[in-house]
C-alpha cells in the first residue's frame, strides 16, 4: 500500500491510494468465511456451504466492501499523520481516476481532490477596538414586566357601566330590513362581546356607559370590518356563512365585566422570585431590574461577536480558496439543490467558513475547551431563560435538572449547546484582548444595529 500526496497549488491537492491484493486479501477471506458460517442455502446444511460457491455469490461485493473499508481508513489515516487541515471530503478526482472493475482487478488506484484551508494568521490584541453595547433597563421596561405579573393574578368583577376594555355578556338576536326581530334569525344565548376589539371607531362608541339590560343595536360586519373569523366567532356559525352576514343585531346587555389587576404582593414576590426571597416592593422592582439587565447580556455578547467577527475577516482580507472544488462539495452537500443555488450562495458560504477557520485558531490559541459540564450549565442556562419567558425568574434545581437531562437526549441539541459554549469562552477571552468601546444604548436603538 503506498499513499502520496501532490500539491496542485496552496490550497489543493491530489491524494492518491494504491492498493494491492495483499493489502485488502486477509480481511476479505475473513467476510467470506463470516458468510460462510452464516449462509442459508437450500441442498446445504448451515454452514456447509462450499468456499467456491461462497466467493462466486459474495465474493465481489465483499471485496468492494473491504477495499472501501481500508480505503477510507487510511486515506483519513493519512490526512490525521499529516496534520492536513482539510476544508469538507475528499472527493474523486473527476479527470484522472482510472476505472475500477472488482471483476478483473486486484491491485488499484484512487485519487482524490483534496481542498486545503489556506494559511493565514489571526492576531487579536488591544488595538483592535470593538464596541461594546449594554441595553439600558428603563423604569418603563421594569414597570411592564411587574405588570405582566399583576395581571396574571388578576381577576374579572361585575361592574354596572360599560367601558372600554370590559367584556359583555349577553343575548344577540338578528334583524330583519326594518329593525324588527328576525323570524328563524340568527340567535346567540350567552354571547360574549369585547368592542374594543372591533375595527370600526363608531361601532366602539355604541357601547359607551352601557348598563345591564340595556338593547344596543350594532353590525357584526362593519364592526370586525368583514373579518369572517371574528363574525363567526361571535354568531357561532361557519366562516362560509359570516361572510354574507351584512345584517344589523340586538345585543341584550345581561352581564359587564371588568377585569382587575392583582395586588403587587408577598404571594408575587414568592411566585417569581422564590418564597421569602423578596419582601417590599422596592426590592422586587430592584430585583426585576438585574434580571432584565441579565437577559441583555446574552444579547450583547452576541452583537460583540458579530461586531468582532466583521472585523477579523477585513483584518485577514481575502483569502485564496479552492472555489471549482468548494462549489463541488458544497453541490454535494445539497443534493436537492443545483448548481444555480451554489452560484448565489458561495460567497455569503466563503465568509462562513473563513469565520469558521478564524474561530479554529482562536479556540487553539486561548485553549478553549468543552466539557461535559460545560453543556450541562448551558443547558441549564437554556432551561431557565425559557422559564423567564413565563415570568418564573427562580426554578428549583431538580427541575433544571431534568430539563437539562431531556434536552441532552438529542444529538442536535448537544451540538447547539457546544457551540454555544464555545461562542461564550471565546466572548470572555476576547473581551479580555481587546479595547471594548462601551455604549449604553436603549432597546429600540440596540435593535436597529441589526437591520
Amino acid at each position: 500500500m503506498n499513499v502520496s500526496l501532490q500539491n496542485i497549488d496552496k490550497v489543493s491537492a491530489l491524494l492518491t491510494v494504491k492498493l494491492e491484493k495483499a493489502d485488502y486479501q486477509e480481511q476479505v477471506d475473513k467476510s467470506l468465511k463470516s458468510l460462510r458460517q452464516k449462509a442459508q442455502i437450500s441442498g446445504f446444511r448451515k454452514g456447509m456451504v462450499p468456499m467456491g460457491l461462497i466467493k462466486k455469490m459474495y465474493g465481489k461485493s465483499a471485496m468492494a466492501e473491504e477495499v472501501n473499508k481500508i480505503l477510507s481508513e487510511k486515506t483519513y489515516e493519512y490526512i490525521k499523520e499529516n496534520n492536513l487541515n482539510i476544508l469538507g471530503e475528499p472527493l474523486p478526482n473527476e479527470d484522472k481516476q482510472p476505472e475500477i472493475d472488482f471483476d478483473t482487478m486486484e491491485d488499484f488506484d484512487f485519487l482524490f481532490d483534496i481542498a486545503l484551508a489556506p494559511e493565514f494568521k489571526v492576531g487579536v490584541s488591544s488595538e483592535d477596538k470593538i464596541d461594546y453595547y449594554t441595553v439600558e433597563v428603563t423604569d418603563e421596561m421594569v414597570d411592564k414586566q411587574v405588570k405582566t405579573y399583576t395581571q396574571r393574578n388578576g381577576k374579572y368583577d361585575r361592574v354596572d357601566s360599560f367601558q372600554g376594555n370590559d367584556m359583555l355578556k349577553g343575548l344577540i338576536t338578528e334583524l330583519d330590513e326594518e329593525g324588527k326581530v328576525k323570524e328563524d334569525g340568527i340567535k346567540v344565548e350567552g354571547a360574549v362581546l369585547m368592542p374594543s376589539y372591533f375595527k370600526n371607531d363608531a361601532q366602539k362608541t355604541m357601547f359607551a356607559d352601557a348598563k345591564e339590560n340595556d338593547v344596543l343595536v350594532f353590525n357584526p360586519n362593519i364592526a370586525y370590518d368583514g373579518h369572517d373569523t371574528e363574525i363567526a366567532s361571535l354568531l357561532k356559525i361557519e366562516k362560509v356563512e359570516a361572510s354574507e352576514i351584512k345584517s344589523d343585531f340586538n345585543f341584550r346587555v345581561e352581564e359587564i365585566t371588568r377585569f382587575v389587576e392583582g395586588d403587587l404582593d408577598q404571594e408575587v414576590f414568592d411566585q417569581v422570585f422564590g418564597a421569602g426571597i423578596v419582601k417590599t416592593e422596592e426590592e422586587f422592582r430592584s430585583r426585576m431590574r438585574e434580571s432584565i439587565a441579565n437577559q441583555f447580556v446574552a444579547d450583547g455578547d452576541y452583537k460583540f461577536l458579530l461586531d468582532i467577527r466583521k472585523a477579523l475577516i477585513e483584518k485577514i482580507g481575502n483569502l485564496e480558496f479552492p472555489d471549482a472544488l468548494l462549489k463541488r462539495i458544497m453541490l454535494l452537500n445539497n443534493k436537492d439543490k443545483n448548481e444555480e443555488f451554489v452560484n448565489e450562495n458561495y460567497e455569503n458560504s466563503l465568509e462562513e467558513l473563513t469565520w469558521h477557520l478564524i474561530k479554529e485558531q482562536l479556540i487553539k490559541e486561548y485553549d478553549i475547551k468543552v466539557e461535559q459540564g460545560d453543556i450541562i450549565n448551558m443547558a441549564k442556562e437554556a432551561t431557565k431563560a425559557q422559564f423567564a419567558q413565563y415570568g418564573m425568574m427562580t426554578v428549583p434545581d431538580d427541575i433544571l435538572e431534568n430539563y437539562a437531562n431531556e434536552m441532552l437526549k438529542k444529538k442536535e441539541n448537544v451540538d447547539g449547546l457546544v457551540n454555544r459554549v464555545v461562542d461564550a469562552k471565546l466572548s470572555i477571552k476576547l473581551k479580555e484582548k481587546v479595547t471594548l468601546n462601551s455604549k449604553m444604548i436603549s432597546l429600540e436603538e440596540f435593535s436597529q444595529l441589526f437591520k
